[in-house]
C-alpha cells in the first residue's frame, strides 16, 4: 500500500504505519545476545500497544515530502524509548501487569528489568545514529534535553506522593516533563527528519507539548469515568491508590466544608475505598470537575492545532488531525 496516495484513509494510512513499526522492532534485537538481557527486551518490544509516538512522527516527516522509510530509525527510536521509561516506571510502581503481561521485573527480576531498561535507553540513541547527517546531529540535540526533563518530571511525579499541598499548576508543570516532554520531541522529531525549517519545528515542538498535556489530563479523566470494560482495568484506580491527578487536586480545590473532608481522605489516607469510587464520581460531576478537565482537554488540543498550522496542507497532515481526533475522542 502507497501511504503517499491520498486515496488511502487516515484509518487505514495509520495502520499500515502502525504495522511497519511493529514488523521492524523485533528485528532489531533479533540476533542478539546474550539472552539473559535481550529476552526480557525482545518480550518488551513485542507487547504490543497503540504506537502513537512513532506514527506521528512518521506523519509529520512525510507531510514534509520524506517518505516513512527514511524516518523510521527516528520513528523506532522515540518508541523503543518509551518502552524503556514504562519498564523503569513499573519497577517504581510495583506495577505487576502491563497490557495484559507481566511486568518485566515480575517475570524475571528487579535487577534485570532496571539492565533491560538501560539496554532500551542505549538503542534509542544507537537508531537516531543510523540518521542521516545533519538530521542525526539534531536529533540528538533535541534528544538529550528531552531526556532530563522527562526524568525530572518523573522525579516531581514521585514527590507528589510524600506532599499534602501540590496544586495543580504544580501538576501541569510535572505533565509537562513526565508525558508531554516525549511527544513534543516526537513532532519536533518529525520535522527535523522532514527537513522543516527552525521556526517550524520550534512551532511542532509547542504542539507534542500541548498534545501531551491533553493526553494526560484525559487518561485522569478516564481513569475515573471509562466503562470498565473499555478502560480494561478498575474504574478509579488512582482514587484507591491516592494518586495526585488534574481531577483529585481540582476536587480539593473547589471542595469545601464537609465536601473537602470528604475529598481530603485522598490524601489523609492515602486513597479510598474501592467501594467509595461511584459517590466520588457523583461529587467530582457536583463540583463540575468533569466538565473542567474536558475543557482542559480541549484547550490543549486546540493549541495543538493551532501550533500545527505549520504542517503542509497533505495527506499525512490530514492523518495527524484526525489521530488527535481520536485520541480527544478515546474511552481508553
Amino acid at each position: 500500500m502507497d501511504c503517499s496516495s491520498s486515496a488511502v484513509t487516515p484509518s487505514s494510512r495509520v495502520d499500515t504505519l502502525r504495522g511497519r513499526i511493529n514488523e521492524a522492532l523485533p528485528d532489531l534485537v533479533a540476533d542478539r545476545s546474550p539472552a539473559a538481557l535481550y529476552d526480557p527486551v525482545r518480550y518488551v518490544l513485542a507487547g504490543g500497544g497503540k504506537r502513537l509516538r512513532p506514527v506521528l512522527l512518521l506523519l509529520v516527516a512525510e507531510s514534509y515530502g520524506t517518505p516513512p522509510k527514511d524516518a523510521l530509525p527516528a520513528a523506532l527510536s522515540v518508541e523503543v524509548f518509551h518502552n524503556f521509561t514504562l519498564v523503569h516506571d513499573d519497577i517504581m510502581d510495583d506495577a505487576p501487569e502491563r497490557r495484559g503481561r507481566p511486568t518485566v521485573h515480575e517475570r524475571w527480576d528487579t535487577g534485570t528489568a532496571i539492565l533491560a531498561g538501560d539496554l532500551l535507553m542505549g538503542l534509542s540513541y544507537e537508531l537516531l545514529d543510523r540518521l542521516d547527517d545533519p538530521a542525526a546531529r539534531k536529533a540528538c540535540a533535541v534528544f538529550h534535553p528531552m531526556v532530563e526533563k522527562l526524568c525530572s518530571g518523573q522525579a516531581l511525579d514521585a514527590s507528589f506522593e510524600a506532599r499534602d499541598d501540590v496544586s495543580v499548576d504544580e501538576y501541569l508543570s510535572m505533565i509537562d516533563g513526565k508525558t508531554a516532554a516525549l511527544l513534543a520531541t516526537v513532532f519536533e522529531l518529525g520535522g527535523i527528519v522532514g527537513g522543516a525549517s527552525e521556526t517550524a519545528c520550534r512551532a511542532l515542538h509547542d504542539a507534542g507539548q500541548a498534545v501531551g498535556r491533553a493526553f494526560q489530563i484525559q487518561d485522569d479523566l478516564l481513569d475515573v469515568t471509562a466503562d470498565s470494560e473499555a478502560w480494561g482495568k478498575a474504574v478509579g484506580g488512582d482514587l484507591v491508590v491516592g494518586k495526585k491527578t488534574f481531577l483529585t487536586l481540582r476536587a480539593l480545590e473547589r471542595a469545601e466544608g464537609p465536601e473537602y473532608d470528604w475529598f481530603r481522605r485522598l490524601v489523609t489516607e492515602g486513597g479510598l475505598p474501592q467501594s467509595d469510587v461511584p459517590e466520588a464520581r457523583e461529587r467530582m460531576a457536583d463540583l463540575g470537575v468533569f466538565q473542567e478537565a474536558r475543557d482542559a482537554v480541549q484547550t490543549h488540543t486546540d493549541a495543538a492545532r493551532d501550533h500545527l498550522a505549520v504542517l503542509p496542507d497533505t495527506a499525512a497532515a490530514t492523518t495527524v488531525h484526525w489521530l488527535l481526533d481520536r485520541m480527544q475522542a478515546r474511552t481508553h
